[in-house]
């Protein structure tokens, strides 16, 4: 982004203020869908009915292929994931430019480390919780020695690592992305930047998803682990 964000000040605190408006208007853009989809819901499904089940339907396909049995329990975490990244992803690309700040711009939800790091804290929450419910403080602790100790605190500190990883990934694309799409705009605002604006839209897509693979495989070693129980 050409300005930075767009900073609000509340006491000693600073916020991002534009990702929290866009992070709004993309939970408001999937409450809205997600109630027409499901307001009437048929036999004869309509189009947007039968847009959501197939959404659905995938990822059922894709939990159970990756989790097991019991993956369904898990879709509603990682379908939330998956679509609210998308939807922010894409509203990095909308002409936000057209509203003209006195500082900052509006951009993604997901272009704030903020952002993202919230999504991988609740992304380790969960699947830490789902080894504890499998294992009990097993999850942590194979055996009480000195080396399993040490095992231990290797294996906690992967466990935060991994999301986090994911985060910074997130974050860095995103941010990357719009950063060349503001630079080749300032270039020549009509023609240049319409290639990349296109990519950025199929790298919205690909982020979203790599997010919330990685995400159900982390989920998938502790739903393993609840299965050889």
């Amino acid at each position: 982004m050409s300005e930075g964000h767009l900073i609000a000040h509340l006491g000693q605190f600073s916020f991002n203020l534009d990702t929290i408006i866009t992070m709004w208007i993309t939970m408001g853009i999937l409450i809205v869908v997600s109630f027409l989809a499901t307001r009437k819901l048929s036999v004869i499904p309509t189009k947007l009915q039968a847009v959501a089940e197939g959404i659905m339907g995938a990822f059922v396909g894709l939990t159970e292929s990756m989790i097991g049995k019991n993956g369904r329990k898990h879709i509603p975490l990682l379908a939330t994931l998956f679509l609210f990244i998308l939807t922010a992803n894409l509203l990095g690309q909308l002409p936000w430019r057209l509203y003209h700040l006195k500082t900052g711009e509006l951009a993604s939800p997901t272009n704030d480390i903020n952002m993202t790091a919230a999504m991988a804290i609740m992304v380790l929450i969960y699947y830490v919780y789902q080894g504890v419910r499998a294992k009990g403080l097993k999850y942590f602790l194979h055996e009480f020695s000195a080396v399993g100790i040490i095992m231990a605190l290797i294996e906690l500190l992967e466990m935060v690592v991994r999301p986090f990883s994911l985060a910074l990934r997130l974050f860095a694309n995103i941010l990357a992305g719009e950063l060349l799409i503001v630079t080749f705009v300032g270039l020549c605002a009509y023609l240049l930047p319409l290639p990349f604006m296109l990519f950025e839209v199929f790298v919205a897509f690909v982020q979203a998803l790599v997010f919330m693979l990685l995400s159900t495989a982390y989920i998938a070693m502790a739903a393993q682990e609840e299965e050889g129980h």
